[in-house]
């Protein structure tokens, strides 16, 4: 099953996100825009790994520090528009102890630099981001979420398997 470890956006900075999609849809944007249930933050993106509980179990023992995290800025990686992730200093530190203990668990997780966002827009159909308003969108983080994508005849649906405070 193919899993990854993620903070889930509550209301107030999920409200955020959607404000900037309304605004970039009434500016004629297309493309593929993140689902309102899907919205969230990834920490650690493990792929196809057969044992969730495994997981789990690493998650539970690095210890997560509540903090609090706002929307700050907007950029792109190529095809893929996001909302950068204020706040997050305490964060980065906690996905470092994260990744080696997974990885030093046998556990496969990708490399890639952390970078704090939230997926907006995937392949949009034009190269540039228009000039956008970024609200306030706040959230308290409390725990992590340890959740399992599947491909499904409507797109991506996102489950969370366990929540660790």
């Amino acid at each position: 099953m193919r899993l990854f470890i993620a903070i889930n956006l509550e209301d107030g900075m999920k409200d955020g996100v959607l404000a900037v999609r309304r605004e970039m849809e009434r500016r004629g944007v297309r493309g593929n825009f993140t689902k309102e249930e899907n919205l969230h933050l990834t920490l650690a993106f493990i792929g196809e790994y057969p044992d969730p509980d495994a997981v789990a179990d690493v998650m539970e023992s690095v210890p997560f520090t509540p903090c609090r995290l706002t929307l700050d800025g907007i950029g792109s990686f190529g095809e893929l528009w996001w909302l950068g992730v204020g706040g997050a200093d305490g964060l980065s530190k906690y996905v470092t102890r994260l990744r080696r203990t997974l990885t030093e668990a046998g556990i496969p997780v990708d490399r890639k630099e952390f970078s704090p966002h939230v997926t907006l827009v995937r392949r949009p159909d034009r190269s540039a981001i228009p000039p956008v308003e970024i609200p306030r969108g706040t959230m308290e983080a409390t725990g992590v979420s340890l959740m399992r994508s599947d491909r499904g005849k409507h797109g991506v649906v996102y489950t969370e398997l366990a929540y660790i405070k």
